[in-house]
Formats: C-alpha cells, sequence, structure tokens
C-alpha cells in the first residue's frame, strides 16, 4: 500500500480525492487547515472497519512545515510515495487579488520543492481551466474543442498564479528527468447537490458561456488524479479535465455557433458533447468521466 498526501483534502474535490483514493487501497494522509468529516474522527454509526484518512493540519506557506509533512510526521507516518496537490484559494475574486497570488503560488512552490528535497517524483496538482482564457465571453478561445494545443493565456490574478506554476512545474522537471508533475486542469467542479440547478441553464445559457458550459463531476475529478498518478509518464504534462457532456440540453456546435459565430471548430462535437477538449486526457491517462448532470434530474 502506498502512502499519498492530499493537500486541501478537505474541500469539494479534496474529499473526494480522498474517498477514491481510499477506495483504491491508498493510505492517505490529508493536509489541510480544517479536518473534513471523511477525515475526522470515527462518527456515530461508522464502522472501525472503515478505511480513513489521517489529517494532519500544516500552513502551506510554511516551506518546513511542508517539508516535514512530506517526509515524517511523529509516531504517524514516516515515508510518502506521491502527492496530490489541491490546496489553494479555489477560485478569482474570492479574496483580493495579491492575497490570492500570495497563498496559491508560493505554496504550490513550497509543495513542488518540498517534494523534490524529500526523493518524492510522483506530483499531481490542480490547474484549472482559467489558464485557457476564461471568461470566453470576453477572451473567445482560437478553437473548439478548447484543448491543450495552444498558449495559456491567463486573464485574471488567479489564472496567471496557475499559469506561472505550471511553467514552475516544467523546470523542476527539467531539473529532475525522473519527476512526474501532472496539472489537471479542472473544469468547475461539481457534486450531486449541485446538479438540481442545471436544468435552469437551458433558460439563460449566456451564464455559462464563460468556460463554454463546461463543469467536472468531483468524483470524475478524483478519477482522473488517480489515473494521473498511477501513469507512467514522467516530465510535466497538462490536461484538460471535463465531463463528457455541456451543462445544456442545446447540442454543442448550436450553442457554440450563437455565442462564439467566429470560432472555428477543430473537428466535429456530437450532440451534447463537452466543448473543452478530454482527448489528451483520453488518450494519455485513459480519463472517461463516468458521471453526467442528466442522471441525478428527473
Amino acid at each position: 500500500m502506498s502512502r499519498v498526501v492530499v493537500t486541501g483534502g478537505s474541500g469539494k474535490l479534496g474529499r473526494a480525492v480522498v474517498r477514491e483514493l481510499l477506495g483504491a487501497g491508498y493510505d492517505v494522509v490529508n493536509l489541510d487547515r480544517l479536518p473534513s468529516p471523511e477525515t475526522g474522527p470515527l462518527g456515530p454509526g461508522t464502522l472501525p472497519t472503515e478505511p480513513r484518512a489521517l489529517f494532519v493540519k500544516v500552513d502551506l506557506a510554511d516551506y518546513g512545515q511542508v517539508l516535514q509533512a512530506l517526509t515524517a510526521v511523529d509516531d504517524r507516518y514516516d515515508r510518502v510515495e506521491a502527492v496530490v496537490h489541491l490546496a489553494a484559494v479555489p477560485a478569482p475574486g474570492l479574496v483580493p487579488n495579491s492575497v490570492t497570488f500570495a497563498n496559491n503560488v508560493p505554496s504550490s512552490y513550497n509543495v513542488f520543492a518540498a517534494a523534490a528535497a524529500a526523493g518524492i517524483t510522483n506530483v499531481v496538482w490542480a490547474s484549472s481551466e482559467t489558464v485557457l482564457g476564461l471568461p470566453f465571453a470576453e477572451n473567445p478561445p482560437p478553437s473548439f474543442p478548447v484543448d491543450e494545443e495552444f498558449a495559456v493565456r491567463p486573464s485574471t490574478t488567479y489564472s496567471l498564479g496557475k499559469a506561472v506554476e505550471e511553467e514552475m512545474a516544467r523546470h523542476f522537471t527539467r531539473w529532475n528527468p525522473d519527476l512526474k508533475l501532472i496539472g489537471l486542469r479542472f473544469s468547475n467542479v461539481m457534486d450531486e447537490t449541485d446538479y438540481a440547478g442545471f436544468p435552469a441553464f437551458e433558460n439563460d445559457p449566456a451564464a455559462r458561456s464563460w468556460n463554454a458550459w463546461g463543469y467536472i463531476d468531483a468524483r470524475d475529478g478524483a478519477q482522473a488524479v488517480r489515473l494521473a498518478l498511477e501513469s507512467t509518464l514522467t516530465g510535466f504534462e497538462a490536461f484538460v479535465i471535463a465531463a463528457a457532456d455541456t451543462v445544456l440540453s442545446t447540442p454543442s456546435e448550436e450553442i457554440a455557433a450563437r455565442f462564439f459565430p467566429e470560432v472555428p471548430f477543430t473537428r466535429s462535437v456530437p450532440g451534447t458533447e463537452t466543448l473543452l477538449g478530454i482527448d489528451k486526457a483520453r488518450r494519455m491517462l485513459w480519463f472517461e468521466p463516468k458521471h453526467s448532470w442528466r442522471d441525478h434530474v428527473g
């Protein structure tokens, strides 16, 4: 059994990742500021045999704490084989711009550098669809499906930070050819409780044009994390991670022609298939989304 550290394991995506990894037999440590129900003490009705993640409170802005957390914490664990880095201010506009950058980028540097110092060569972290140029309503993409083939185009401080993290990853892997640093450009993360509101998007499709009507079920985001950890890739790679469909019932090519008439298609996008290209993730990670909002709305 391999030990995987998950930073931000108490967040929406983090909780799904922790569950996915525990279910796959990994020994999981959650590094976060607060524990989640999945990583806390055994609650009423919880069987002692159920796997749980260890929780360690860590300030990722402190390199010393990160390095210690990736090597050993007293008698709780003494080795780490892989790192999943999800902890961050999760979106633009939640705090002042300088706070977003000062939290996210140095924390990611600390995780990358501490993993290198600890001899950990398997690191997966949360990049973001925002590096693709979001919001598309103000900055239309060069083509559909929007994929990894064109240069990143950050338009907010949050996405600038993600672009800087990807550039850091390129050089960390240049310094160490054995290192794997995979950045997963997650679309808007959703869980089952979010899907009741999806039918309303049909009445106001402009409200979701900012990311070409994309989303990712947290469970499929977690699947992508596990597949990235288990891949035999080395070096830096970035992957768009989105659901297989859009948030709409209107065909994708039809809605794209309405809102982005000047944007060409590089291939056919049948039905309500996603306009965020996940072909690379399918090809290189064997990623295949299993969950759709349509399965939860009558």
